[in-house]
């Protein structure tokens, strides 16, 4: 099955169940994944309760999908358990930095892709969350993280009730660079850029918005550089609290 050329994702789930055993499988098979050092810097935390959805739901801005789907997975780049195996193991852990906290962040993200695949392998439908790095200290209160444990994904999971149109992706010539890195030209730019730009759906948002171009959707209304500063200062305070600076 074709499922990564015809991936959507999925943000309505039918009334059905995903299964302790089917989530199980799938959990334990994306472990398999790349991971630094075979250390696996990374935990899930298995949310299924009313209750537990809506602890997390004002940390994703309250879409309807964290409250809806039957399982949300929030994945975390964790040495917290790797620290505590070492300090049991009389072995002196150093792990308190930032350095520690991007490796264990591509672990993280490692196993989510993976994860990702394998659940739509298997019919589920997903929503990969990426406001989970926007406001993380809300969610490391609503899951009690400990230290040196970080939230980096969330992904919203069950059974597709919804066929969504494709969305549409850059030609592989814009992103693939042969033994060095291209920049860019604007006729470059243009080309690359063309099919996104002339889709109605784009053009009907420049429109509402009153824009002149999709990338002032992006710079003046979707991720602003005031928002992005904030939630800066939010994530590196978070990562102060949690012990990774």
């Amino acid at each position: 099955m074709d499922t990564i050329n015809t991936r959507r994702s999925i943000r309505k789930y039918s009334s059905k169940d995903v299964s302790e055993e089917l989530l199980n499988r799938l959990l334990t098979e994306a472990g398999r994944t790349q991971t630094m050092g075979n250390l696996q810097l990374y935990s899930v935390v298995v949310t299924r309760s009313k209750e537990g959805k809506e602890r997390l739901a004002p940390a994703h801005f309250n879409q309807p999908m964290v409250t809806d789907a039957p399982v949300v997975l929030t994945i975390c780049a964790d040495y917290n358990r790797t620290s505590t195996w070492c300090r049991n193991r009389k072995a002196e852990p150093g792990y308190d930095n930032f350095l520690s906290f991007i490796n264990a962040s591509i672990d993280a993200l490692l196993y989510t892709q993976t994860f990702c695949n394998l659940a739509e392998d298997a019919g589920l439908g997903l929503c990969y969350l990426g406001t989970t790095v926007y406001m993380p200290q809300m969610i490391i209160d609503a899951l009690r993280l400990p230290k040196l444990v970080m939230p980096i994904a969330t992904i919203t999971l069950g059974w597709p009730d919804e066929n969504p149109p494709l969305t549409d992706r850059l030609p592989v010539e814009s992103f693939v660079h042969q033994e060095a890195y291209n920049d860019y030209t604007p006729q470059d730019i243009d080309r690359y850029y063309a099919a996104k730009e002339a889709l109605e759906e784009n053009r009907h948002f420049c429109e509402i918005n009153n824009k002149e171009t999709l990338a002032q959707i992006f710079t003046d209304i979707r991720y602003t550089k005031k928002d992005n500063e904030a939630m800066s200062e939010g994530m590196i305070e978070a990562l102060k609290r949690q012990g990774f600076l």
